[in-house]
């Protein structure tokens, strides 16, 4: 019998006979597996979909990958820490989700919201070899969860699609503005595009990130 995999998570099967692409969803602070999900019926019928969440429980509801401490004296603070383990987790729960269901190892794609992006970000750096794309949105790269040496790694297969919003009240965009030079620094394939909206997704940011999946 196939194991669980280490998260809960939302599963919709891909279309495809065999192995199909998959897209792993990763939620942001607060929220739970059925939030990026609900996307799910919009994007194509041939990948698979699988929505994972967060270990770490939140009152009175949601979950997060790690804790925001924003009553530290410096501003808001992320438990890195906490952070790395998620980033491990979520790197072992790929190669569970290949084991578990029919899906295609070469074709797999983080699709990350806010905290879920930072967390993407930090798995395709870190291992890329899992990766094809990543589908970063309202985040940012926080170089203190990279694993160390990570520059060294070959990024050569993957590819990035970043967007944020212009007037995002929670991730300052002067955050988000760096993640393309940080990346195409490491001669990795990106993309980033920002939309005029808060933290969140605009319905034209949606087209345009389908777009650059097809």
């Amino acid at each position: 019998m196939k194991k669980q995999l280490s998260l809960e998570h939302n599963y919709r099967p891909s279309d495809l006979n065999g192995k199909s692409p998959v897209i792993i969803m990763l939620h942001g602070y607060g929220s739970d597996e059925n939030d990026l999900f609900s996307f799910a019926t919009e994007l194509p019928s041939k990948y698979a979909i699988i929505s994972l969440k967060a270990p770490i429980p939140m009152q009175p509801f949601g979950n997060a990958w790690y804790n925001i401490y924003f009553d530290n004296a410096n501003g808001k603070f992320s438990d890195d820490e906490q952070a790395i383990a998620s980033r491990d987790l979520i790197a072992n729960c790929i190669d569970e989700i290949i084991e578990k269901y029919e899906v295609d190892p070469d074709h797999v794609t983080l699709l990350g919201f806010s905290q879920g992006t930072i967390l993407s970000l930090a798995v395709a750096l870190s291992y890329p070899e899992k990766l094809r794309n990543v589908i970063g949105l309202s985040g940012y790269v926080n170089e203190g969860i990279l694993k160390e040496g990570y520059e060294k790694n070959d990024f050569s297969g993957l590819h990035i699609y970043s967007s944020h919003g212009s007037v995002d009240q929670v991730i300052p965009v002067d955050w988000a503005r760096k993640t393309e030079p940080f990346l195409k620094e490491l001669n990795i394939d990106c993309t980033y595009s920002e939309f005029p909206v808060g933290h969140g997704v605009a319905p034209q940011n949606f087209y345009e990130l389908k777009e650059w999946l097809g």
